[in-house]
């Protein structure tokens, strides 16, 4: 059914280190071009079914691509993942190589072997079985044995492969993508039973922890506080409120919250930390801060959005009531929905060259003036795109799955570690109106279609340090094992009643 096995991990390696060449950071032309470059690549290859799918316009617009190989049957199994890469600035001179995997590996080798400063590097590259360059672990490496494992099929499943820009900043690509296959499924007359995300995992020790299959992902929220205080001089401090001051007691709170941090089984979602925390000045005078913005990652693995808010305004109180017992003055509590219901509520005009998180900031203090609020205030909120939990809920088919990946020693976890494309097109569990009524640039600055709601997966190399100058990718498994493990797993889906 299949070519043998060396010529297939040949292909892998060599579709891995020709999309690894291709320039891709996320919002550059390279990333823009990517698309249309890997559909003329498939079509040299074999595959005349590549279809385009556009995800936004700008200077550098960008888009998806899905290629389908066709079986006998319409059951279809689709291969995805993201194409784009973080920067590879932080190569210093060694960037010239950051693309070219085999000359970067050998220059990165013979610096840890001068300098001595990554011992367990040096033993990985030492090994020969690492192989360094930007992108080649997160996640070319996952597409091309996506990619090599279509082109060697040949029982009766249907496999469409999808390939998204976008995944390292605001998952532009998974986002329009989700929508886009439920029609594709439609139009194409195909009948999806699983969707397999190719991504990578990153595993410190002997690679057990990546050689998974992932049977589902966690989700992610960005939680924030807006801090509106009373500005006073610094002679005078009891007479206001420093908004840094009240800042730094939900850094307090927030910091590791134990009851943020949600367990299933052996598997722990990491606690909550503060991405960001800063006041509104801008320079140094003898008056107190005004305002302040923080905002924290939370972690879910089956937790609803709803009830990580409840839990953050219990704790946000908490932290105000010590703030209120130190300054002797009043501070209030309230969430975003509580203080766009104050009047009729309309986003002014963000600047699209801002993260998230800063529009969002921008657009409540925007709100707080237009209200004309004195009072000391702390507005809790969300200020980014919500990532769903997902998992796969049909136990017949997990055991399928569970089953034809164990003969390659793969284990199974439920949750992917870190965010990723899966949620959404996985199975999502809750509902997100909390997230949307509290976060001040939804449906506007974004937009976030449902999850398409398909049984969905992770199984994808290993490796080390993404993200890194030495992110390094696990040959042999990327190579020799992942591409039959993905095999293997179209078959026993094929043949599942």
């Amino acid at each position: 059914m299949t070519r043998n096995s060396p010529e297939l991990s040949a292909r892998a390696r060599e579709i891995a280190l020709e999309l690894t060449s291709w320039p891709s950071v996320t919002g550059t032309q390279g990333e823009a071009a990517f698309a249309q470059r890997l559909q003329d690549y498939l079509r040299l290859k074999g595959f005349d079914e590549g279809i385009s799918l556009s995800v936004d316009a700008g200077p550098n617009p960008r888009g998806n691509i899905a290629v389908l190989k066709r079986g006998r049957s319409a059951r279809t199994v689709v291969l995805t993942g993201h194409f784009d890469t973080v920067s590879y600035d932080d190569y210093g001179a060694l960037t010239d190589l950051a693309l070219d995997a085999e000359a970067l590996t050998i220059s990165i080798t013979s610096r840890l072997r001068k300098s001595g400063e990554n011992k367990l590097a040096m033993r990985d590259f030492e090994s020969g079985e690492f192989l360094a360059g930007r992108g080649l672990l997160d996640m070319k490496a996952g597409l091309a044995a996506g990619l090599a494992a279509m082109e060697a099929y040949a029982g009766d499943a249907s496999i469409l492969f999808l390939a998204v820009c976008d995944e390292e900043e605001t998952s532009a690509g998974a986002r329009a993508a989700a929508p886009a296959l439920k029609s594709l499924e439609k139009e194409l007359g195909l009948e999806i039973k699983l969707v397999i995300n190719l991504d990578a995992i990153s595993d410190q020790g002997d690679g057990s922890s990546g050689r998974v299959v992932t049977l589902g992902s966690i989700g992610k929220l960005l939680l924030t506080a807006f801090v509106h205080g009373k500005q006073t001089h610094a002679g005078y401090p009891q007479d206001g409120v420093n908004a840094a001051y009240v800042a730094a007691e939900l850094l307090t709170e927030f910091e590791l919250l134990p009851l943020l941090s949600e367990r299933t089984g052996d598997e722990l979602a990491a606690p909550p930390t503060a991405l960001h925390a800063k006041d509104s000045k801008a320079g140094y005078n003898v008056t107190t801060p005004q305002q302040a913005w923080v905002y924290w990652n939370t972690l879910q693995h089956q937790r609803t959005a709803g009830e990580v808010f409840e839990i953050a305004m219990e704790h946000a109180r908490r932290a105000v009531e010590r703030a209120k017992a130190r300054t002797g003055q009043d501070i209030d509590v309230i969430s975003f929905a509580e203080l766009k219901s104050k009047q009729a509520y309309s986003l002014p005009k963000q600047d699209a060259s801002l993260n998230f998180p800063e529009q969002s900031r921008l657009a409540t203090r925007a709100l707080i003036e237009s209200l004309g609020i004195t009072r000391p205030t702390v507005v809790m909120g969300f200020g980014s795109i919500p990532y769903s939990a997902v998992s796969l809920r049909d136990e017949s088919l997990r055991a399928t799955v569970s089953e034809a990946v164990q003969p390659f020693g793969l284990g199974s976890v439920n949750y992917f570690a870190g965010i990723s494309d899966m949620s959404f097109f996985g199975e999502a569990s809750g509902d997100l109106s909390v997230v949307a009524s509290n976060t001040p640039i939804w449906g506007t600055s974004f937009t976030l279609a449902e999850p398409a709601g398909y049984p969905c997966i992770n199984i994808g190399p290993w490796g080390r340090d993404y993200h890194h100058w030495l992110e390094r990718l696990h040959a042999p498994y990327a190579f020799e094992t992942l591409p039959k493990v993905l095999l293997a797993v179209i078959d026993a889906v094929s043949k599942k009643g």
